[in-house]
């Protein structure tokens, strides 16, 4: 009774067994007639199976699973994508176990052709703004080639473009452990046949150029990445208020790149949001010498001198942005403003002061200190509306001037200026 037990449980399995390869074979019956949803379901019917089975069968399944995927994704589903990255992976860690590589050769074939097919989605994604699909599309390809580490240079960028800052961040600190670089040659020449001009490799370029197929062979630079990763990193750490790991990255990026202009203002930026000024004004002057025809910069510098109630030198950088672009409005605006500014801090006193005859010449003489400031803040009006006449913000500050001081010829002209 015993024995005949163990026959009915061997027959048993040998009947499941047959079932498997039978929707096995209907799988590949099914792909071969280009019905992946056919061979899908088939494989369905034994996927809660298939782990008992020997290593050879489970390569098969992984094997046809991984097509059947591939080719929903092909048509339009990007579900699928992963779950085919995933199947043909399996087959892959299977066969390496092993040692019996039945399916890893062509598993490897398909797998390039489906991240051909992942990173021609990315590109519509990206066409589409769609960034986010396209930074997981592209990561998954590098994932699946990681000898393509412009993928992930690439999925970084995606992922920025999006917004995705987080997301990007990882990508740009993946980059930089594997040592990124980005730089390198392309290896060009021109179809003699079309005219037109295709980058293969090497070897190809110059077999082609020897045969005369192409000519004008060109070997073209690229430059490296690494200084845009680092000043990404910065930024992005910037953007995310991790500001301390912004500061040690702005390090990094500028010990990589000392000339960048653009990074040290963005440095700069990042101290005035942290509330240092000072810090802020020395990057600033910094970035005078790099950049010292910059018009901008000089009025930054004017306006947090202005805030720190540095006067003098709030004027020289206003004054030196008016000699770079003489239609800086705002320059012109502010730097009168410092003569008003300085002319109202005598308004104080003057009201305080009585009718003793020492406090009427006090008066007088301040009085004259203020209007002498006024008139100046005014010239400094009267000359923008020389390149910028109607500008209503210079006319509307010109008017208030004049009519601070009594000039009232001069206010009526102003206001008639303004259309009131």
């Amino acid at each position: 009774m015993k024995t005949k037990f163990l026959i009915l449980t061997a027959m048993c399995f040998t009947m499941v067994g047959m079932a498997q390869k039978n929707e096995i074979k209907a799988a590949e019956k099914a792909l071969k007639d280009g019905d992946a949803m056919a061979a899908k379901t088939a494989l369905d019917g034994v996927s809660g199976m298939i782990s008992g089975t020997d290593e050879r069968t489970q390569a098969q399944y992984y094997f046809l699973q991984g097509q059947v995927f591939a080719d929903i994704a092909k048509k339009g589903d990007d579900s699928a994508f992963p779950e085919a990255v995933s199947a043909y992976q399996k087959v892959l860690d299977i066969e390496k176990t092993s040692g019996k590589k039945k399916y890893s050769d062509e598993t490897e074939t398909r797998m390039r052709a489906m991240t051909a097919d992942l990173v021609n989605s990315a590109v519509a994604d990206n066409g589409n703004q769609k960034f986010k699909e396209a930074a997981d599309k592209l990561y998954m390809s590098y994932k699946m080639s990681p000898l393509d580490t412009s993928y992930l240079y690439f999925a970084a960028s995606s992922a920025v473009n999006g917004g995705l800052y987080e997301k990007a961040l990882e990508y740009y600190n993946e980059l930089q452990e594997i040592g990124y670089d980005g730089g390198g040659t392309l290896y060009k020449a021109t179809n003699a046949a079309t005219g037109q001009v295709e980058q293969m490799d090497k070897l190809q370029r110059d077999l082609m150029v020897k045969s005369g197929t192409y000519t004008d062979p060109l070997d073209e630079q690229t430059p490296s990445k690494k200084g845009e990763i680092v000043k990404n990193r910065a930024l992005i750490y910037s953007q995310l208020g991790q500001n301390e790991k912004a500061i040690e990255a702005y390090k990094l990026a500028r010990a990589n790149d000392p000339n960048d202009v653009n990074l040290l203002l963005n440095e700069a930026n990042l101290y005035y949001t942290m509330g240092d000024k000072d810090k802020f004004k020395t990057l600033m002057a910094e970035a005078t010498t790099l950049a010292p025809d910059n018009a901008d910069l000089h009025y930054n510098i004017g306006v947090i001198s202005m805030e720190q109630n540095n006067i003098e030198e709030a004027r020289a950088s206003y004054k030196r942005t008016l000699e770079i672009d003489p239609n800086y409005t705002n320059a012109y605006l502010n730097l009168s403003t410092t003569y008003v500014n300085e002319g109202n801090s005598f308004i104080d006193e003057m009201n305080s002061l009585g009718n003793s005859k020492k406090d009427i010449a006090r008066y007088d003489e301040l009085k004259a200190k203020k209007d002498d400031l006024f008139r100046q803040g005014a010239d400094v009006l009267e000359n923008a509306l020389k390149t910028t006449e109607d500008n209503q913000s210079i006319l509307t500050q010109l008017k208030n001037i004049y009519g601070a001081m009594g000039d009232n010829e001069n206010f009526m002209r102003i206001k008639k200026l303004l259309g009131e």
